[in-house]
């Protein structure tokens, strides 16, 4: 065995309640005039926060959106720039964080990351930016937020549907670090779990959204698959997602849900060992893990076709072709024909074999 592990994860505050420790943390970045960043859907919560750090609050910008657009960036810095900001608090999902990586990656400013999904971007140094029709994505420890507050709390107002595509989005992370060219042990068994965690505690939270206990655990996997995505390269799956969102803005979390099975079943004859370790995560180890994954979405509910989320039949050859110009590391080697056939499949929702 041999491998090489570098850790970087940034402070963690962890439980209900950790909102709390924001001026705290602040204090130890040596804030004092924080910037919140949200979507225009969470500004209420922003402006809680605001209401928390009031001698430490410089202002708000809720104009984040998904798949952070170049443009909502440039405002971004520009506001920052204009009201002096010294750090970046970003509360929501991946829109708000990663629209903090972008003004970080510009101004070099610190952030805190308040998560209210289960997207797992607070513990990456991985940003994506989607300019001219086009995603983006690089790694820079200047986007690594400085602390992360996980507070379960803040997940409760997340509904059912949400918290299932944005569940399956973090176990897309874990799956694809079990087969990541630069794979180690360390990172393998935090998948494991993670994917363990998130398969348990998901169908649990899609029954009782007011289920704290259920919603901590999926916190919990969460920021487990937050950190294997941010120690491993991603593949096939994540290349699919990133060209369906950047150049067909298919909504994130949902499109992961869709294409994870299919990706998964492109890849398990490559790689035999992850599929194993997958189907035993998922608590289906007699099963193949493509078809395991798949009856995990149904049950919580998700979306299972490309149809059902927006994409055009006629766009999948497009999408076949944008995703094998540049394609990631895999397990497999990328057949733009095959790419087609996965994704014609995602398309109309069929269920991948055993």
């Amino acid at each position: 065995m041999s491998f090489v592990f570098e850790a970087s994860i940034p402070r963690v505050v962890f439980g209900e309640g950790a909102l709390a420790a924001l001026p705290v943390e602040l204090e130890r970045l040596g804030a004092r005039r924080a910037l919140i960043l949200s979507t225009p859907a969470q500004q209420t919560s922003a402006e809680e926060v605001a209401a928390r750090i009031p001698g430490q609050c410089a202002g708000i910008f809720c104009e984040a959106v998904m798949h952070v657009p170049v443009e909502i960036v440039a405002q971004a810095c520009h506001r920052a720039r204009e009201l002096e900001a010294d750090c970046l608090v970003a509360i929501g999902g991946g829109s708000s964080t990663g629209l903090a990586k972008g003004v970080a990656l510009e101004t070099e400013l610190p952030s805190v990351a308040i998560p209210t999904t289960y997207a797992g971007s607070e513990m990456t140094p991985i940003y994506g930016l989607t300019e001219a029709g086009a995603k983006r994505t690089g790694r820079d420890q200047r986007v690594l937020p400085r602390t992360v507050l996980y507070d379960p709390a803040l997940t409760l107002s997340l509904s059912a549907e949400l918290s299932a595509t944005s569940g399956m989005n973090a176990i897309a992370h874990a799956v694809e670090a079990l087969y990541a060219k630069n794979a180690n042990p360390i990172m393998s068994l935090m998948a494991e779990e993670g994917i363990a965690s998130l398969s348990r505690a998901l169908p649990r939270v899609v029954q009782d959204p007011s289920d704290r206990a259920a919603r901590s655990d999926c916190l919990y996997g969460a920021w487990l698959c937050g950190v294997v995505l941010g120690h491993v390269g991603m593949a096939l799956h994540h290349k699919l997602c990133h060209t369906l969102g950047g150049s067909f803005n298919l909504p994130h979390a949902a499109t992961h849900t869709v294409i994870l099975p299919h990706a998964m079943a492109y890849n398990a004859p490559f790689a035999r060992e992850a599929a194993q370790r997958i189907s035993r995560a998922l608590g289906q180890p007699d099963r193949g893990a493509a078809p395991a994954l798949y009856d995990l979405a149904q049950v919580l509910g998700a979306p299972l076709s490309l149809a059902s989320i927006g994409m055009r039949e006629e766009a999948l050859e497009s999408a076949a072709r944008l995703a094998a110009q540049t394609p990631y590391a895999n397990p497999r080697p990328i057949d733009e024909a095959a790419l087609y056939r996965l994704l014609k499949e995602a398309f109309e929702g069929t269920r991948p074999k055993d």
